[in-house]
């Protein structure tokens, strides 16, 4: 029978082969899972991130920058589980933060669902850190298939936290104090991205961004500029790694492997860039990003003008030094 090109119906298992998705093929149905492990990592992450920002509220109003006194910073963080009244100081960092971290996971989420996609719930990672968490992720068990549905998930969990961070942030610079010389007895001295700099120039014209002590909110609010920052990264399976392969798969294991040199060598300004570098090398040589099923599906123009969108997010939280 022919299909009016001079050749016959091609072979329904020959397009099988090569668009598995597309003719004839049912992916299975997703499993239920179980909610209960994500509630439990959340409930600890709330826990941890309460600790932290009691710390971030008691130097707040003591006119001091975080960790800045004589104890340990470990021993700062500890101090409200022995005083569980403490905790309730640590509100407003700490659901600032979550929210932030919560946005950006549900946009993955959402933006996952919409092209049918199985995909797990958001995983809060709890940890003694200066900021009471390693982040959130999701788990993403089936195969992306189209170059605009790995752009589409790749961008919407920065965009969607970014909205959350960047009236945040207005707020926390708004409110804040001006305290000179607030960092030159500080213990850990805290970067101040380029969007850090402008709500500091709106609110407060003529000060030193260095006297600005941040409020425990605006302290939140930076913390999800950074991990905003990190997120998009053209490295590897980073948020920015995907959209950097739906827009040039073939150049992204080399630009890939390039960043992760340029973060080595700034690792000068903060050892933090060594680490951080040298994981995403070993990353990005030993886990190559897997292929869509359809690669030939072209980015429309709106798509590339949210590249754009997505490398102005990045310039606008990024800092060189995140805390020295």
């Amino acid at each position: 029978m022919s299909e009016g090109n001079g050749h016959g119906r091609i072979p329904v298992e020959i397009l099988d082969m090569r668009f598995p998705l597309q003719v004839g093929y049912m992916p299975p149905p997703p499993k239920r899972r179980p909610i209960w492990p994500a509630l439990i990592l959340f409930l600890l992450t709330v826990i941890s991130t309460l600790a932290v920002g009691a710390e971030f509220a008691v130097s707040y109003a003591q006119n001091r920058e975080p960790f800045s006194g004589d104890q340990n910073p470990l021993t700062l963080m500890l101090l409200p589980f022995k005083h569980p009244a403490l905790l309730a100081l640590g509100i407003p960092f700490s659901f600032t933060l979550l929210a932030i971290l919560f946005a950006h996971e549900m946009g993955h989420y959402v933006a996952c669902k919409i092209y049918g996609i199985d995909v797990s719930y958001p995983y809060f990672i709890p940890a003694p850190t200066l900021f009471g968490t390693f982040g959130a992720f999701i788990r993403i068990r089936s195969p992306i298939t189209t170059r605009r549905a790995l752009f589409d998930i790749g961008l919407a969990g920065p965009v969607a936290g970014f909205v959350l961070a960047l009236p945040a942030l207005a707020y926390g610079v708004a409110t804040s104090k001006i305290v000179p010389g607030a960092e030159d007895t500080a213990a850990i001295v805290f970067g101040h991205p380029l969007l850090q700099r402008i709500f500091a120039g709106l609110f407060h014209s003529h000060i030193d961004v260095t006297w600005i002590l941040l409020s425990p909110t605006g302290r939140a609010a930076w913390v999800g500029l950074f991990v905003t920052a990190l997120n998009l990264l053209p490295v590897w399976q980073l948020d920015g790694g995907h959209i950097m392969f739906s827009l040039a798969s073939k150049w992204h294991t080399k630009i890939s492997i390039a960043v992760s040199f340029i973060l080595l060598a700034i690792g000068k300004l903060d050892p933090l860039w060594y680490g951080w570098g040298g994981l995403l090398l070993v990353l990005t040589l030993r886990f190559r990003h897997p292929p869509v099923y359809d690669n030939w599906q072209p980015l429309d123009n709106l798509r590339r003008v949210w590249a754009l969108v997505a490398l102005a997010m990045f310039l606008l939280c990024f800092t060189p030094w995140p805390a020295i």
